[in-house]
């Protein structure tokens, strides 16, 4: 920030001697002579009276002495405040998105509390909605993601991250563009007599599992078992095959082949911020922040 001459000049007038300045700064006297008469030249002033018993301060030294100990005071804060600012300011958090999972409901509530968190910054991690690898994902947080946001209220998942809920997404049903039914506006549980109807392995989602108990009363609909995660190729099978894909609203557009319908039932499955079991304060304090917000906006 300043110019290192000032050092030497200040270890000089501070010491009275060219070479006991040398011995602090540990270079050579000749160095030191050289930088002081660098100083004096460039700012054309006498800083120092020479005599064979060393050195003074001349008038106009003495002024430069104490201003460049301001200077030199200033400095340091000047830089330890840019230090403190770029830390800030590298402060991300890394937020995963998928097909299925994609970070767009953390991004609208972010942006109602990130005026609290100035100079945090985010990232968009993007990641692939895998069955067999999701499981892996969710442990990844607070390493690879500091937050996820997804519809879940699985036992698996859950056993393995925190979970703020935003909302709600309705369970639909997801047909082929080609299939009977897909002119439908909405449909009842007894439209889905004669057909196949996918969902999850029974366990592990405890709303899926009550759609299930209820087409389970009915023998006229048969129920496919599928991997307990969806993943693109579930979509694909459903299309195929031409059978019913119990799914939710918000995927609606993940396959241009299917058609997403409303069922008249009433189950729902939660959506929301998915975090680490034991998260830094940082990323807690964004959590509390989301939650008072949500908060508010329920009590209006």
């Amino acid at each position: 920030m300043y110019h290192s001459q000032l050092n030497t000049f200040i270890c000089t007038a501070d010491n009275g001697s060219f070479n006991k300045a040398a011995e602090r700064l540990f270079i050579s006297s000749t160095a030191v002579i050289k930088q002081i008469n660098a100083l004096e030249q460039h700012l054309n002033l006498q800083l120092f009276r020479r005599t064979n018993h060393g050195v003074t301060l001349t008038p106009a030294g003495s002024v430069l002495y104490r201003h460049a100990k301001a200077i030199i005071e200033y400095s340091a804060r000047a830089v330890a405040e840019a230090r403190e600012a770029m830390n800030v300011s590298g402060t991300t958090f890394c937020v995963g998105t998928s097909i299925l999972n994609p970070c767009k409901p953390f991004m609208d509530v972010w942006y109602r509390v990130s005026d609290r968190f100035p100079g945090y910054k985010l990232h968009i991690v993007p990641f692939e909605d895998d069955h067999d690898g999701i499981l892996s994902e969710i442990e990844a947080l607070g390493e690879k993601f500091d937050f996820l946001v997804a519809a879940c209220d699985s036992k698996e998942w859950l056993s393995r991250c925190n979970f703020l809920k935003l909302g709600s997404y309705k369970q639909c049903v997801a047909v082929s563009r080609t299939h009977p039914l897909a002119r439908r506006k909405s449909l009842s549980v007894e439209d889905l007599f004669g057909e196949t109807v996918m969902m999850v392995k029974k366990g592990d989602s405890g709303t899926v599992d009550r759609i299930r108990a209820e087409l389970e009363q009915f023998h006229a609909i048969k129920i496919e078992d599928t991997p307990r995660f969806y993943d693109m190729e579930v979509f694909n099978r459903c299309e195929q095959n031409q059978s019913v894909l119990v799914t939710l609203e918000c995927w609606k557009d993940v396959h241009p082949s299917l058609v997403t319908i409303p069922v008249k039932w009433n189950y729902t499955l939660p959506y929301g911020i998915l975090y680490p079991l034991n998260c830094g304060s940082d990323i807690q304090n964004v959590i509390d922040a989301i939650s008072a917000v949500q908060s508010e906006s329920i009590s209006h």
